[in-house]
Order: C-alpha cells, then structure tokens, then sequence
C-alpha cells in the first residue's frame, strides 16, 4: 500500500498527466519517487481521505491520508495543493509509516535510581511542575528553559512562549530551528526589516533563471525541484547549481559551478562589481527604494561564552559602497573562490539582463555559515541593485528544512528574542503580549536571555538547571556535541523530553513523556511560502501519548496559571490559534480564519480581505504598502531597504597541515534530519541504512581507500570512523569530504564545531578542519 522506488516506465506511464512528475522521471531518474496509486492503495475498503500538510520538511506539501478502522493506511499527494499539486517525495509517500514502529513511546517514563520507570500521565505532569517550582523558587526564573522546534505545531510553540515568557517571566525559548534558518531570520531584518520571504512558490512559474546557492534541491527539495524541471521542458529556463560539491542537483542543472567554502561571501560582491561596471543597475528603484550601509566587522565566531558584539554599523552612500567592491573584480575573487572569472560574469550578467527574471533560492548552505546573516544581504544585494523582487519570478528565496520552522518559530516567535508580533527588547510590543495573554507587563522580560548554542552552554555551566526538550533530538544535531551531552548528565540538572521514540535525546532524560504525532492530534504548520495549513486529529494517540501543546497547558495549569490556559480539552486548538491571531492583526501579517484554513490547503499571510498575499512590498499585490509608490519596504522606518557593504573573511577554522581537509555535513533525500522517524521506515532505512563519509575519487585512489572501507575523521574536538563512499551520490571536490548527520550510530555532530554567526547565532556545520585516515 505504499511506494517503493517504481521503475522509470511505470513512472512514466502512470504519472505522464502530471508534467512535472514526467519532467523529473525523463530529465534525472531518482529526484522523484513515486506511487503506482491505483495499484499500491488498498482494495476493498472505504478509505476517508483527509486533508493535511506533510509531517516531513519546510516545502509544505498538501496530502491526503487514507483512514481505516482508526488508523492511517494510505497516503498521496493532494492534487487541490498549489504547493506540491498532486506530487510528494519518497518521505511523503511513506509518511504514516513512521507512525507505527515497533518501538513507540506509549507511557511516561520517570527515571529512579538509574533505571526508567512506568508512571501514569498525571504523575509525571505534577512531578514535572513540582521541579519547575523548586528551580525557579531556589535558583530563580531564568534556571527554568524550554527547548522546541520547527516541528513544534503553531499552537505547540504558542503555548510554550506564553507560559514562559509571559507567565513564569523568562526568555528562555528556543527552537531547533536556530540551527537552519536563523541566518535567515537576520538576513531578512537587517534588509527589510521584517522577516519571511517577500516572494512565493509560484515564482518558479514565471522565472526563466534559477540559480542555487549552495542549496541541493533534488535531494532536500525534491517537489520544489521538479517543478524547476517542468519549466525547463516547458519554457526552457536555465538552472544553475552554486555549490562547494557536486550533488544530484549538480547533475541536473545547466551548469555546474564549485567554490571554495566560505567563498560564496567574495563572489556574491563580485557579482553585485560586474553589475554595478556594466551598468546593470536599477537607477530608479535603488534610488527610491534602497539605501546603504556599512555593516560591523569585529565580530568573531561566537566561540567564546555570552559573546558581545564590538562595533556598530554606519549609513553609507552608493559611491562609497561602489569604491568597497573595488576589492571585488572578478579575476581578485577567482583567486580567492576558484570560481574563474567567466563563470562569475556569467551569473552576473543573468542577473543584469533586464529581460530576465531570475530566482535565487538557498537553505543551509548559506543559512549554516559564520557569516550566514551578510550572504544572505550579499544576495539581496544583487536583486536590490537590479530592481529583481517583489515581483512574479523576480525573487530571492529562502527555503526551509521543518515543516513549521517558519509558522511556529518565526511567526509565532519561539526564539529568546521574539514574540509573536515582535521583540521583547520593544515595550510597545510587550505591552500588546502581555494584554492578550491577561498577564502584567512588567512578567515580560526585556532582556534576551540565551540563544540555542548559548542556552545549551548555560546548562553546562549550570546557569540553567531545568531544561525541556519537545520534538527535536538536540544530543544528536547539536555542534561540538560531547560538551552539551555531558552538560545534560551533570548532576543538578533535569531534562525532560517529549518525544514519539527513543533517541539519544531520550537517552538523558530524567523524565520522558510520549507524544502524539502529527495526525494523531489537531495542529497547524507553517511553511517556507507563508502558508499556513490546517490538519485534523485522524486517528486515536499511542497508548498514553498526549499532544505537545497540552502537556504544556497540563503543566502551566499546575504552575498556577490557570486563569491564563482556560482552553478546554476538546476545543483548545481552536481557542489558541484564534487567540494567537489577535497577536498578528493588521495587513502586514493577518492570518487566515480557521474556518478558511479547513476548507482548503492553507493560506498565505498577510491574509487580508479574504485574499491571500503572494507578492510582499509590491503595491499591487500587497495590501500593506501604503507610500504611493509601486514599492514599499514598510518593515524599515523609511520604507527602504538596505544594501549591505559586507567583505569577505574566511571561516574560524581552516585545513592545515595536521587537519589537511574541509569537513561539511548535510542530509540525504531518504532520511529526515536525524532519522529517529524515517530509519523506522523499512523501505527508507533499507535504501539508505547507516551514514558514510564521501571522498573525492581521486584523492580516495591515493590514500587507497574504496567504498565500503573503514575510515578515521579526526578534529580537534575528537575522532568517529565511518564507512567510505566513493563516486556514488555526491563527489567532493579535491581537500573535502561531505557525512550525512542522520545515523545516531555514527554521531558526526562529536567532532564539528560551534562556532555561529554572531548576528543570527546560528552555527556553520559545513566547515571546519579534519584529518582523513584509512583504518
């Protein structure tokens, strides 16, 4: 009843209706997987297909799960979805697998004396808010913290900002997703002074160039990349693969073009230089719409504990920032990126011909970088210089990894500086928290506290004593990872998880609590378009598995709060999210009604008049712009947005003689971050069973080594040995090696390194230096 890998003439021939699926069977075998439906799906039956977005990634895609005799047997793509239009990706298909392994969390676990013991639901809650009392009464309110994630349903994050931040009066949130769009958070800010991306999806309908910085699309993207592949057999557009390796989207694209990493930083300013010479510039729109600044640079890598910025940054005019990018030809920038100069004057000039529209998409490969906040302004840079934004197929954007990274962390605000509709640090906004969620201004703090990396630190130095952890597995995503596993077993600490399985994460909890996934409760997501989808309670939890937004109200009641989390059990979803949109009226970020929300596959925000808004910025399609003009960057003061002089410095750590290689780390398309859901699919973990390091062909001839052999990577934080892959999926270039992170048996997190941009936080798991050795 679900999908395996189908073969090419069976793919063809059933899904050859569906354009973009043939476009990606016939251009690249392998990027899309998918379902002989009508053959595959159970016979017999009366199956109820229910509407939801798909548990795995930020791409949002609509499904439709089959229900029979109360459980989840079916699944394919939802045809009515603008996001994904009938299509899902091999973890789509086999989604509801991941709900029924063998090894479910089904009960509350409480550790006594070293060994996990059975308890009741109620037991477990009061023991929990026993602890949080006496840590915050013996050691005060910022010892207590919550740590979420992308995964984290809107109501789940809401929950746990309002009873943190307003009630208990700690900034103590945070979200996994500091670790994979942070960058993009402050890149949007500092730019235009409001996050999210300004364009949507149906970009790629009309752009005719698509280039990718850093961003392996094929495989973390698959349903957004066939959709590039459908246009290219349909108007012939260009796409072109930016990157520090070669992938499968590398394969796939018109051209191909590698650099050196941390590189993207130099090349990005020499492309904005060959705009700027060739007289490629937007001189109206840069002169109404943009200005210009100078950002700070004596920042260092966040390696250092409570890190404090040291400089400001300063207004500048074009002609200075002209005179910075001087530095910046394109043949100083090969020497520095190996990108020659030709190929640089090759993305330059389609992003200065204005009879091009061009979209530039990225996720972690900028996101995850010691500078990840400047080349995340660095490509702004170059639509803002060429007018190529706010416009259909004119677009920079952002994709994301989580299914509500966007929804849940940066619209409802689960990081330490957020709140739903704004900052902490600004008393206007504290004061609108503080009046919807019935509390005192003054329980607000003002102060951020700790972000991820900070806050994981905080615990290790015993700043924080209490942590939660829900839906995310931080001992094995998190960098410098031995450091922050000791931090959890010190004594005087206490950790509880929630979670649907056993994880590492798991494995350091004083108290486990099981969670009820996806479909078997009530929830929204929001995903990497603005778009905010709905999805029912489908089935009965596991066992005693009860959703993360009610163990949070469980446990607030029992706090004392009451009179704050009133909701009632049977229509708390409903209550939360209609409260949680007082936080957002207005038309630059209203939400949709939830009446709207079940009745078809999400909506975009600002949701204004009963009319989603594609198009942020542009007076035609946005509400919101209110200047006269066709733009309006209403998130800056002045209605501008910023270009950024930022330079290029290299990353922390660098190969030497003793670490003679890069180390970078990623996914693969058949595992979801770190697996502990997709490894209990059977045919997902048997295509892709354990984690491997990739050498470069050569460079593996050299040192003797061939796929399948052992292999020792070394780093200064410590050693794991790993089976080699040569010339198989990806192929790094000479003096790099790639690892998936998914394979909790092979925890490749023990050797990277910390170290963050300082403006976001967020850190850089593609660079740091290791030694290769053959075992």
């Amino acid at each position: 009843m679900y999908t395996s890998l189908t073969n090419r003439r069976s793919f063809i021939k059933k899904m050859a209706i569906m354009s973009a699926m043939t476009a990606a069977a016939t251009m690249f075998p392998g990027i899309l997987f998918a379902e002989e439906q009508e053959e595959k799906l159970p016979k017999g039956g009366n199956l109820d297909w229910k509407k939801a977005p798909c548990r795995f990634c930020g791409v949002g895609c609509g499904v439709l799960v089959g229900v029979e005799n109360g459980k989840a047997v079916a699944v394919k793509g939802d045809p009515k979805s603008p996001v994904n239009k009938g299509l899902c990706c091999v973890k789509g298909y086999h989604s509801v697998m991941s709900i029924y392994g063998k090894d479910r969390l089904t009960k509350p676990l409480v550790k006594k004396n070293g060994k996990y013991v059975e308890t009741s639901m109620k037991e477990a809650l009061d023991l929990i808010a026993s602890k949080m009392k006496t840590t915050i009464k013996d050691h005060g309110k910022d010892a207590v913290s919550i740590y979420g994630s992308g995964q984290w349903t809107i109501p789940d994050g809401y929950v746990a900002s309002k009873l943190f931040k307003g009630c208990i009066g700690t900034n103590n949130v945070e979200a996994n997703a500091r670790l994979c769009m942070a960058s993009a958070v402050t890149g949007f800010l500092t730019s235009f002074g409001l996050d999210e991306p300004m364009g949507c999806y149906e970009d790629i309908d009309h752009a005719d160039v698509f280039i990718l910085w850093g961003n392996n699309m094929a495989e973390m993207h698959p349903v957004l990349f066939s959709r590039l592949l459908d246009q290219r057999l349909k108007r012939g557009v260009k796409i072109i693969d930016f990157a520090t390796r070669t992938t499968r989207t590398s394969m796939a694209a018109d051209k191909s073009i590698i650099f050196q990493p941390q590189t993207d930083l130099a090349v990005a300013n020499a492309i904005c230089y060959e705009i700027i010479k060739n007289g490629w510039v937007n001189k109206s729109f840069v002169e109404k719409h943009c200005s210009f600044n100078k950002g700070l640079t004596n920042m260092g890598y966040g390696l250092e504990d409570k890190y404090k910025f040291k400089d400001k940054p300063e207004k500048i005019d074009f002609e200075a920032y002209k005179t910075f990018l001087e530095d910046y030809t394109p043949e100083k920038v090969e020497r520095i990126s190996g990108v020659s100069a030709k190929d640089i004057k090759y993305m330059a000039a389609y992003y200065g011909d204005p009879n091009k529209k061009v979209m530039s998409l990225w996720c972690m490969g900028m996101n995850q970088h010691t500078r990840g906040t400047w080349i995340n302004n660095l490509v702004y840079n170059i639509h803002l210089l060429t007018g190529k934004i706010s416009t259909p197929g004119n677009s920079p954007f952002s994709l994301t990894g989580q299914p509500s990274a966007c929804g849940t962390v940066r619209e409802v605000g689960t990081l330490t500086h957020k709140l739903p509709h704004g900052v902490v640090m600004k008393k206007e906004h504290r004061e609108h928290a503080a009046k919807i969620w019935d509390v005192p201004v003054e329980n607000i703090d003002p102060k951020p506290t700790y972000h991820t990396v900070e806050m994981f630190r905080a615990l290790d130095r015993g700043d924080i004593k209490f942590m939660w952890i829900q839906v995310t597995n931080p001992m094995v995503t998190m960098p410098k990872l031995k450091r922050y596993r000791d931090a959890c077993k010190k004594e005087g600490r206490f950790i509880v998880v929630s979670d649907i399985y056993p994880t590492p994460t798991t494995d350091i909890a004083d108290v486990i609590l099981p969670s009820a996934m996806w479909i078997e409760r009530e929830g929204m997501y929001g995903n990497s378009e603005r778009r905010t989808q709905y999805f029912e309670q489908m089935i009965q939890p596991s066992g005693e598995a009860m959703s993360d937004t009610w163990q949070i109200v469980e446990v607030a009641k029992r706090l004392g709060y009451e009179k704050q989390f009133y909701y009632k059990e049977e229509t708390h979803i409903e209550e939360i999210y209609n409260e949680y949109r007082r936080h957002h009226e207005g038309k630059k970020h209203a939400m949709a009604p939830l009446e709207v929300l079940k009745t078809q596959p999400g909506a975009q925000w600002p949701y204004v008049d009963g009319k989603s808004t594609k198009w942020r910025f542009n007076s035609e399609y946005d509400p919101a712009c209110s200047n006269g003009e066709k733009f309006h960057f209403y998130g800056k003061p002045d209605g501008k947005a910023v270009i950024w002089q930022r330079p290029y410095e290299p990353a922390p750590e660098v190969p030497d003689k003793d670490y003679p290689f890069w180390l970078c780390t990623g996914r693969v398309i058949e595992h979801w971050h770190t697996g502990s859901m997709t490894r209990r699919i059977p045919v997902l973990h048997k295509a892709m069973p354990h984690a491997y390091v990739e050498l470069n062909p050569e460079e593996a001839k050299q040192m003797q080594i061939r796929t399948g052999d052992s292999v020792k990577l070394t780093t200064k934080r410590g050693e794991i040995i790993l089976p080699a892959s040569v010339n198989e999926r990806g192929v790094p270039e000479k003096g790099q090696v790639f690892v998936p992170f998914f394979d909790e048996n092979m925890l490749i997190n023990d050797i990277t390194l910390d170290a963050f941009c300082p403006i976001s936080k967020q850190p850089d798991y593609k660079k740091c230096s290791v030694k290769v050795e053959k075992v």
